[in-house]
């Protein structure tokens, strides 16, 4: 186990306070009060090794940058703010998702995400419409509507 620095200890306070997932420039931004001079390769370093330890571990979202949360905190999911794109913990879950699986395939672990307004986007400010809403979650951008496409004539 590496020494505990300031550094570190700025970062591990900066995700704490957070209690959401943060990205490592979000990081650095909140860790900087602690630490003044904290660099991105500090902030990279350390994330990596407390991720290496256990402390903390990463969130992947599709075609994001890795987001780093507290470790430990159970079986949970993600909602995704589309306006702020900021992440937020979901302690919810709607279960055994096993029957969606197709048939012969067993399920061994899921993970959700839910994408839309947070709180503070979904209140519009005085004198400003609010912003059109987006579907409240899914899970990619598949064609499901099990309707044949016609197949492209070529000449």
């Amino acid at each position: 186990m590496e020494r505990n620095t300031r550094q570190r200890t700025a970062i591990r306070q900066a995700i704490a306070d957070a209690a959401r997932p943060l990205l490592p420039q979000e990081i650095l931004q909140a860790a900087e009060a602690g630490a003044p001079g904290l660099s991105m390769a500090t902030v990279y370093r350390n994330l990596r090794t407390l991720v290496d330890e256990g402390e903390l571990r990463s969130v992947l979202l599709p075609g994001e940058v890795a987001r780093y949360e507290v470790a430990g905190g159970g079986h949970h999911h993600h909602f995704q703010c589309l306006s702020c794109q900021r992440v937020f913990e979901v302690d919810a879950c709607p279960g055994d998702l096993a029957s969606l699986a197709p048939a012969g395939f067993t399920v061994e672990d899921h993970d959700l995400t839910l994408y839309g307004r947070c709180a503070e986007c979904a209140t519009p400010a005085r004198g400003r419409k609010p912003a059109k809403a987006a579907p409240a979650a899914h899970c990619h951008a598949h064609d499901h509507s099990h309707t044949p496409k016609p197949a492209r004539r070529t000449r």
